[in-house]
């Protein structure tokens, strides 16, 4: 059963998740059906708002975000909750975010293979580090851990968890080979967290490949 709180306010989280989606299909942050997006709707009890399992992100509706409960099982909208909702729950409780936001690009994917043997990339010297929620001046050392890609969706969670208790000022992390996700007290925020990170990986990719290849000469 919907809490009535709940169902007052989810109509125009989910008119906002959806514009998001779009808008990031758009950039090329999402091809396909990839991606996921979800904000908290209710504190008490915890709902949350989630994009639908198999969804091209470029025709996300209103109708393709799913109410899930604190477990994660549906309690309005039509269709299947994204596969990695477990994610996000994990994410809203180890970090009080009010919006998790997920994307596919192809600089996170380059990034999160190329540093994983280090750990994952630790970026600092760049005015747009200052677009991070907290974050004054360039000299910020941002880094984004990176953990093993998964299927089991139960470990990949707990893995989450075990990355923002390790690196608690984080404001992303990176899942090999697969993408990034990043989080914001409310959508406006995760979505501002989204385009820096975004901007950050690429810079940080087409350096590290242009390094590579005046080595390689």
């Amino acid at each position: 059963m919907t809490p009535p709180q709940a169902r007052t306010a989810f109509p125009e989280i989910a008119r906002e998740l959806s514009e998001v989606g779009r808008d990031f299909y758009a950039r090329g942050w999402t091809p396909g059906t990839s991606g996921n997006f979800s904000a908290v709707v209710t504190r008490d009890p915890f709902t949350l708002a989630v994009t639908a399992s198999g969804v091209d992100k470029g025709c996300l509706e209103a109708a393709s975000i799913i109410l899930v409960d604190a477990e994660g099982n549906p309690v309005e909208g039509r269709g299947a909750p994204s596969a990695e909702t477990l994610l996000h729950l994990a994410v809203a409780r180890a970090s009080g975010a009010g919006a998790i936001l997920h994307t596919h690009s192809i600089w996170s994917t380059i990034v999160s293979e190329d540093f994983a043997g280090e750990g994952g990339p630790v970026i600092e010297g760049y005015e747009l580090l200052k677009g991070l929620e907290g974050v004054r001046t360039h000299e910020h050392r941002e880094r984004l851990p990176i953990i093993e890609n998964s299927q089991d969706m139960t470990a990949l969670a707990a893995s989450a968890e075990k990355v923002l208790s390790s690196f608690p000022h984080s404001h992303g992390f990176l899942i090999r080979r697969h993408g990034l996700y990043t989080w914001g007290s409310d959508l406006r925020e995760a979505k501002r967290h989204i385009e820096v990170l975004e901007f950050l990986l690429e810079v940080v990719g087409r350096t590290r490949s242009g390094h590579l290849a005046v080595k390689r000469r």
